[in-house]
């Protein structure tokens, strides 16, 4: 009874895990997410204007989202590394510069290389910083409800989704893309700063302790290396989100190549997403109970179910449908790599571990992107990108089965370190 009174006093104090002071820094993280993930949608949203801007093609329009992901799956690891050396703060602080920054130089820039540049060096790598290693931090809070909590704070990626859409698009129609750009750095530096400054608190690791050994918490195990396991990690990463990226990516100018206007396609995008984060906060309750690898296997079996749907639809109608539903079925997908990190590997290198699997979703989506926009000019459609996604989503379910198999399993030569 005591042992109880105090494992529950551990995680209600406003110190301990799952307290107050949890609740209050996961709504921050998710503030932060969501006005940092604007630089991931705009270039989305601008895509058709640029493209007509600097005439080029649909191949060559989508390379600056494709710098912007590789910047920020690059950026995910470093600023990981720089949050596991030295908190959270630093990265977070250097994120907000380097997206104000980037927004101007993106405003300002004369051709579409120092657009893309704009978008992958300082744009992509400024937001990642909001986005994995802020995934990890919160990791450290959490024990009873890290699932849920991991969940909510990848939720921030998809309420900049919904939220920054309909504005980038409304802003672009009546100011250009040029004052969009310029206007959108002003606002992260001056909504981002304030918030920083209260990430400063560590978090009490000592009691995150007693409270997983008072909760019962036991690590588990896999038979595979470390190295092993991170690696397929990443292949499935990559290949998970080269099939995310068709819909996320060319939703727009789909909408478009039909009749339907960008704005219907900017509309889906925001639909998309806004059931995305319904998605992932249930993909938490899930995690929570039947851990990473179940959570990851569910999305990515639903994933592919949309992408066929996509296939068999093009009225304006349909695609508002389908759109709502691959929202809905794959939002749970990234934030399972960084319960599945927190499962298997040791807590002192979650930060630069979620980095590395957030790195190699953004890099699918910039493959994705990019091989989805060559594939439309080969063909003059869409539907061999979506069937090349679906074949990528297969690789990913095959590797999370494989997973699965093994999980649970003792590696006797190897030693796997516990979560």
């Amino acid at each position: 009874m005591a042992a109880s009174q105090q494992a529950a006093a551990v995680r209600l104090s406003d110190d301990g895990p799952d307290g107050r002071a949890s609740w209050q820094r996961l709504l921050i993280a998710v503030l932060l997410t969501t006005f940092s993930g604007v630089g991931m949608w705009s270039v989305v949203v601008a895509l058709p204007t640029v493209q007509a801007d600097f005439g080029v093609a649909r191949g060559g329009a989508s390379l600056p989202y494709t710098l912007t992901m590789i910047g920020f799956g690059i950026g995910g690891v470093v600023m990981g590394r720089v949050a596991d050396r030295m908190g959270i703060v630093v990265p977070s602080l250097l994120g907000c510069v380097m997206l104000g920054v980037g927004y101007v130089a993106a405003g300002l820039a004369p051709n579409l290389a120092t657009y893309a540049i704009a978008h992958g060096l300082l744009i992509g790598f400024g937001a990642s910083a909001s986005f994995g290693p802020l995934m990890a931090d919160i990791s450290f809070w959490f024990v009873r409800r890290r699932g849920i909590a991991v969940a909510i704070c990848a939720s921030g990626n998809y309420l900049a989704g919904a939220f920054w859409p309909p504005i980038v698009q409304w802003s672009i129609a009546d100011y250009g893309w040029r004052a969009t750009h310029i206007g959108l750095g002003a606002i992260c530096v001056a909504l981002m700063l304030p918030l920083v400054g209260t990430l400063r608190k560590r978090p009490n690791f000592s009691a995150a302790a007693q409270a997983a050994a008072q909760s019962h918490f036991t690590p588990t195990r896999m038979a595979l290396s470390p190295g092993v396991l991170q690696t397929l990690l990443i292949i499935a990463g990559i290949a998970c989100c080269v099939a995310m990226s068709m819909p996320q990516v060319h939703i727009v100018a789909y909408c478009g190549d039909l009749g339907y206007g960008v704005a219907r396609g900017a509309e889906m995008l925001s639909l998309m997403l806004g059931f995305g984060i319904v998605s992932r906060i249930a993909s938490g309750f899930i995690a929570d109970r039947l851990g990473g690898l179940l959570t990851l296997l569910i999305g990515s079996v639903l994933q592919g179910v949309a992408l066929v749907l996509y296939t068999l639809s093009d009225g304006l109608t349909q695609l508002y449908v389908v759109s709502a539903l691959f929202g809905l079925f794959q939002g749970g997908i990234v934030p399972s790599y960084a319960m599945i990190v927190r499962e298997y590997f040791p807590a002192n290198e979650a930060a630069t571990r979620v980095g590395l699997c957030m790195t190699a979703t953004l890099l699918g989506m910039a493959l994705g992107g990019w091989m989805s926009g060559v594939i439309f000019d080969l063909t003059g459609s869409y539907r061999a990108a979506f069937l090349n996604g679906i074949a990528w989503n297969l690789l990913n379910g095959a590797i999370t089965v494989f997973l699965l198999t093994r999980r649970g399993q003792r590696l006797d030569r190897v030693k796997v370190a516990p979560a």
